[in-house]
């Protein structure tokens, strides 16, 4: 049943194709001109009549559209130029030269660094003491070179510093104070900030940061003792020369009672009495020797 169907739709597609209304008609008019006017023989040879015009019956319908402006044609010749320029990038070919800013600072990968805990030896310039106020700058100048991976410090290195806290002899038989911090190093023309301490100030070891004047608490105890003991030893003198007159000789105990008694006060009252003795000032003159020692990492170019 199947291939019955087939076969009446293709007997049935061929005859609509047979129908006249499907028929092509062919203008042979070209191709009998052609072969009026070209040989076949001949088609190797290179002059070849022209080709006949063919005349449309149709006339064209001309359609005017403005033309867009030409353009004059510019050629252009690459020829090389007689001087090379001269580029930044062919001058940086050779050493780079670097121009070293005068400041430090750690977050620079080329900067040198001296490891916290370095210390130097140094003596002052100027008159160090508990006179000098807060803010008052001191100057240093190293003894001996230090010598570090990639640098060296060498000895007469100047090193600055500022006086952070002072105060004069107090009560109690305080003595002076200043503290200096060392916060700038001059090396090669460039300064460098730095953040150090004073560990031995006068060639003595110092803590704290603290330079002080000496105590004299105790100091003044002994010599409350002592004008207690003075007194007392001229009370007995008095009473012996009163007592090799006989007049005297009533009166002489009176001189030996008042020094016992006076001396008893003083003993017993001197740690009370020496709150009123102060201590010693802090004067260390130019040329001191000093220790300065780094508390954080000192950057250099």
């Amino acid at each position: 049943m199947g291939l019955l169907k087939k076969c009446i739709c293709s007997a049935f597609a061929f005859m609509i194709y047979a129908m006249p209304a499907y028929s092509l008609e062919l203008d042979m008019s070209v191709d009998e001109e052609i072969r009026k006017n070209y040989n076949p023989s001949q088609l190797e040879i290179d002059a070849l009549p022209p080709v006949p015009e063919i005349k449309n019956s149709a006339p064209k319908s001309s359609v005017s559209t403005p033309s867009a402006p030409s353009k004059p044609v510019t050629t252009t010749t690459n020829t090389p130029p007689k001087t090379v320029p001269s580029t930044d990038f062919a001058k940086s070919t050779g050493r780079v030269k670097k121009e070293l800013p005068k400041t430090s600072s750690k977050d620079d990968f080329a900067a040198i660094k001296i490891k916290k805990g370095t210390k130097f030896l140094v003596k002052s310039q100027t008159n160090v003491s508990d006179y000098s106020r807060a803010g008052a700058g001191l100057s240093f100048v190293s003894l001996e070179p230090v010598t570090k991976r990639y640098v060296t410090i060498p000895a007469g290195t100047v090193f600055k510093g500022v006086v952070v806290e002072s105060h004069q002899p107090q009560a109690t038989g305080n003595g002076g104070l200043i503290v200096i911090k060392a916060n700038k190093m001059l090396y090669n023309g460039a300064s460098y900030a730095m953040n150090a301490k004073i560990t031995k100030a006068g060639g003595k070891k110092i803590f704290l940061n603290n330079i002080k004047g000496k105590r004299q608490y105790w100091q003044g105890v002994a010599k409350q003792i002592d004008k207690g003991e003075n007194f007392y030893k001229k009370t007995r003198r008095t009473s012996k020369k009163l007592a090799d007159n006989p007049v005297g000789v009533i009166l002489s105990p009176i001189p030996t009672i008042t020094g016992v008694v006076v001396y008893a006060v003083n003993l017993v009252g001197s740690p009370l009495f020496s709150i009123y003795y102060k201590g010693g000032h802090v004067s260390l003159p130019a040329g001191s020797l000093f220790e300065i020692k780094l508390l954080d990492d000192l950057y250099m170019y």
